[in-house]
């Protein structure tokens, strides 16, 4: 077992600096960089801008140097703790991310505990009885689910709030708490607004989850092994909870790496029509002004987080399947 963790912590690392590479190629492939579209904006506005200021500006911040140089000068400061400046906001990188990522964090793992919570009793459920008036209302709950757009669902409960309740729920914070520092009334106010993006976040994730863990507790409900247990007098609910729902719980494991890092780049739409302080919308403004600091450190950061995510799952899915073997040796 611990070689296997060593192992897949190689090829972690290995992975991490391969996507390094990738996200700073692709920030890059755009013509110009973000001096250019600078220029472009003020001379729309009818500004005069030198080329002598461009210049100075684009040999301040290393955008004279050749890709390599750039590249490898980002790595060595990100290794220091040093994500570069952004050229947008000109504060460091750091500062800006740090300010949203706790959020960020914090909407996501509702989502997902959100995800599970419903998906886990509600699959079963719906596997158990299969062929039930539950069963096809969840399987019509659950196909909906797939078919509205998060941004739909957020814009319908938004409406729904206002126009039933009178609450405004855009936003993670009511107007009084937004700069606060923490406090017990500033969580209050967070978990009283987190409900509806956590919602909108979890509502597509539950309802795959759902179709999936559904089909394959089916499957195994039929094998030969279930009905030895039963024929042996195993309470049902115990047998299934014991060997089928076990296996069956496979794919929310394998698939739990990719959860936290798909719920924080996709509630970027979600972010943007709820107006949520999140990394979501700072990504979004940076690769539309071409940041390219400030892109690459969120890109990095989420195929950081599929990495980690990946490794948790794999070694989970280890100790919850007993017939997975490491190396493929029985």
């Amino acid at each position: 077992m611990l070689l296997y963790v060593l192992r897949r912590l190689v090829i972690a690392c290995l992975t991490i600096v391969v996507v390094s590479m990738l996200s700073f190629t692709i920030i890059q492939l755009p013509p110009g960089d973000y001096l250019s579209s600078y220029m472009a904006r003020l001379q729309a506005q009818g500004d005069s801008v030198s080329l002598e200021q461009i210049e100075g500006l684009r040999t301040q911040y290393g955008l004279d140097k050749p890709l390599v140089v750039q590249y490898l000068k980002w790595v060595g400061n990100m290794l220091r703790g040093n994500f570069g400046m952004s050229l947008e906001w000109g504060r460091p990188v750091a500062e800006l991310i740090g300010e949203r990522l706790l959020l960020t964090i914090i909407l996501a793992c509702s989502a997902m505990l959100l995800t599970w919570a419903i998906a886990l009793p509600v699959g079963v459920y719906s596997a158990v009885r299969q062929h039930s008036v539950a069963d096809y209302l969840f399987t019509f709950i659950g196909f909906l689910g797939l078919a509205i757009p998060d941004f739909l669902l957020a814009l319908v409960m938004m409406y729904v709030a206002y126009a039933w309740f009178g609450a405004n729920v855009s936003g993670l914070f009511s107007p009084e708490f937004i700069d606060a520092p923490w406090t017990v009334a500033r969580t209050l106010d967070l978990l009283k607004h987190l409900w509806i993006p956590s919602l909108v976040l979890g509502a597509s994730g539950a309802a795959a989850l759902i179709r999936t863990l559904r089909a394959n507790l089916l499957d195994e409900l039929r094998k030969p092994y279930m009905i030895t247990a039963r024929a042996k007098g195993l309470p049902y609910w115990r047998a299934v909870l014991k060997y089928p729902l076990r296996i069956a719980l496979n794919p929310l494991v394998s698939t739990s790496g990719y959860i936290l890092p798909r719920l924080i780049s996709g509630s970027v739409i979600v972010s943007v029509v709820l107006s949520l302080s999140t990394v979501g919308p700072l990504l979004l403004g940076a690769l539309l002004s071409q940041d390219m600091y400030l892109a690459g450190a969120i890109i990095l950061l989420l195929s950081t987080l599929t990495v980690i995510g990946t490794l948790v799952s794999d070694i989970l899915l280890v100790l919850l399947d007993p017939r997975i073997r490491l190396g493929g040796h029985a």
